[in-house]
């Protein structure tokens, strides 16, 4: 049989379903879904494939965060619906009201997957920002959240005024009465929004910050920074997700500053004891002379207090009436010159050693420094290590550290007391 025969066939075909205006109509519109799904396949091929040989060139590498964000797939899923909404015309026997009906119903679908395509491209563009230099100070994912809710928020009233065949503005209008309950329901995404917007333009939060905020168990870097919630991974690994207002209406600290510095502070306290502290003896003198972090500091002062004592005269003879070095103050001098002299701390920040108010627990001399590192690790075996050796010190100069008795330093007091009772012979009872 030739093609011309089944030409022929298909028109006396068509014409005996012209007796039956429904069932013409039902199978133009099966041909017309059928017809619309290829083509509908067909372009998502061509324009996949084509992405993909774009995505290829080194200038066009973008286009292959829009492949990846399926922003090609969803402009390829319009396709069907758009053929149905030109189609419709070439169908017979079909009455104004079903035409207008399967319109709507296609221009829904076409707006539907119209919306996709924006959200996708929104996807893609924060995935080509994110590579920026821009991006690690200045965050757009909560904009672009917002932009995004307001977009699937029209687009739904545009498709209910489409399926029901009214003008948009007819349901815009009525959003006017709702306006106090779409405040009440939408409070926490407005607030975060605020806070959003103050955050990034007043550049108070970036991501890779380490933040500290005790109230809501946050202590780590900031790994996300969302419309509603900032993520926070603690340093156990764990995820802490806070809401974005509550970072503006409660506070927090931000170590971005000692990371841009450069240095990391070290303040701590050694706790001297009272008991240990006097004058140093000249033989004393004589020897911490020869340290050589000393040696500057002994000389200066030597002829400092020669001079004073001498210019007091004969009253000078008297201890009370003589100034002479001590050996906390001589120790904090060395402290000082040690910190100054260390390789790992930070010569143009602050610097010192200084004695802090008397306490029951001794005397507190602070030491205040910053390390040329602000790797935590490193930090840590910094301030370990200037500890280790100024503890280590102390009895150079005839002091030492205040320590609360132990169980074992009260045994050993009351040990002495203990055996020189039971040495005391029992008295002899008087008979009676």
């Amino acid at each position: 049989m030739d093609f011309k025969q089944l030409w022929h066939n298909a028109q006396d075909l068509w014409g005996t379903l012209e007796q039956h205006p429904f069932l013409q109509a039902g199978l133009a519109l099966t041909v017309l879904l059928v017809i619309a799904l290829v083509l509908g396949r067909v372009a998502r091929y061509l324009i996949l494939h084509a992405s993909r040989m774009l995505g290829r060139q080194p200038a066009l590498h973008w286009i292959n965060d829009f492949r990846h964000n399926k922003v090609f797939q969803r402009v390829a899923q319009m396709t069907p619906s758009l053929v149905i909404q030109f189609g419709l015309h070439l169908v017979p026997e079909l009455n104004k009201t079903a035409m207008t009906f399967l319109g709507n119903v296609a221009l829904s679908f076409t707006i539907l997957f119209l919306l996709l395509s924006v959200s996708a491209l929104l996807n893609a563009l924060l995935d080509i920002y994110a590579r920026t230099e821009h991006a690690r100070t200045r965050s757009i994912k909560g904009y672009v959240q917002l932009a995004k809710m307001v977009l699937y928020v029209f687009g739904a009233i545009i498709i209910v005024a489409t399926l029901i065949d009214r003008s948009p503005l007819l349901l815009l209008s009525g959003l006017g009465a709702m306006s106090a309950v779409i405040l009440l329901v939408y409070k926490d995404t407005l607030l975060s929004f605020v806070a959003s917007v103050q955050l990034t333009s007043n550049d108070m939060l970036r991501v890779g910050d380490w933040i500290e905020m005790p109230q809501v168990g946050a202590d780590g870097d900031v790994v996300d920074i969302t419309l509603h919630t900032v993520k926070v991974q603690n340093f156990d690994k764990t995820i802490v997700s806070i809401p974005t207002w509550r970072l503006m209406s409660e506070s927090f600290k931000n170590w971005r500053g000692m990371q841009q510095s450069g240095g990391r502070r070290i303040k701590r306290s050694l706790f001297i004891d009272a008991s240990g502290v006097r004058f140093i003896r000249d033989d004393e003198e004589e020897k911490l002379s020869q340290v050589h972090l000393l040696t500057d500091y002994m000389s200066r002062k030597k002829a400092e207090l020669k001079a004073w004592n001498e210019a007091q005269g004969n009253v000078a003879a008297m201890s009370a009436n003589r100034r002479r070095m001590t050996n906390i103050g001589t120790f904090r001098a060395y402290a000082l010159a040690y910190l100054k002299s260390h390789p790992e701390i930070q010569p143009n920040m602050t610097c010192m050693v200084r004695q802090m108010q008397t306490t029951a627990q001794g005397i507190p001399l602070e030491i205040y420094c910053f390390t040329r590192t602000t790797v935590w690790a490193d930090y840590e075996r910094i301030q370990g290590d200037i500890f280790d050796y100024l503890l280590a010190v102390l009895p150079e100069f005839g002091l030492s550290l205040y320590q609360q008795p132990s169980g074992g330093d009260l045994r050993s007091g009351l040990l002495p007391a203990v055996l020189g009772a039971a040495s005391i012979p029992e008295p002899q009872k008087h008979l009676m």
